[in-house]
């Protein structure tokens, strides 16, 4: 079982994104079958069948073991990964894309389908991932946003001319800032 498994295709997108077929895909996190399924979620198992196959059709589940129960052979399936990450490109633009101004929500929404789009094509079953996360929080009062963008940048591009040779492993380094919101506590 894969961790993520990247959706670009609409079709998958249409199988997964109804209520009983997320709910059969929970049920699927270990190896079940149908009918399994069907008694926790109080359901006829031809109905469950029927979501496993579009699932199992779309690339979702996987059937990873067969059994004789009375002469009938039935299905063990499994969910084909732990998450499931709907690109973004899915829906794809609505209206036409504007000038790329660094400080725009609409900026940082490309920055994070794109960044989606390079996690999600990572070679998850190689022995070692080197990858960097850092987070934190800054306060900066609207008045100076644009000088921090450009200390931002220049604290960065020291970086790239430290780091930018020709030697080692290539890395993409992206950051994001964003409104944190009001917290409930």
């Amino acid at each position: 079982m894969k961790d993520v498994l990247y959706l670009e295709q609409i079709e998958q997108a249409e199988v997964l994104l109804k209520p009983q077929r997320v709910e059969i895909l929970r049920q699927l996190a270990e190896p079940r079958t149908c009918t399994a399924v069907a008694a926790r979620l109080e359901q006829t198992p031809q109905r469950v069948y029927y979501h496993v196959k579009q699932l199992v059709a779309a690339g979702l589940v996987e059937q990873v073991d067969q059994r004789k129960v009375r002469g009938i052979t039935e299905g063990i399936y499994q969910a084909a990964a732990r998450s499931y990450w709907l690109s973004p490109r899915l829906v794809g633009r609505i209206g036409l894309r504007r000038a790329r101004d660094e400080l725009s929500l609409g900026y940082l929404l490309d920055l994070m389908e794109e960044v989606q789009a390079d996690v999600a094509a990572l070679d998850r079953t190689a022995p070692e991932l080197p990858s960097i996360g850092v987070a934190g929080e800054i306060r900066v009062p609207a008045e100076r946003r644009q000088e921090f963008l450009h200390d931002l940048q220049s604290a960065l591009q020291d970086l790239f001319s430290r780091y930018g040779g020709a030697e080692g492993d290539a890395f993409k380094l992206a950051v994001a800032c964003y409104p944190k919101g009001t917290d409930n506590d």
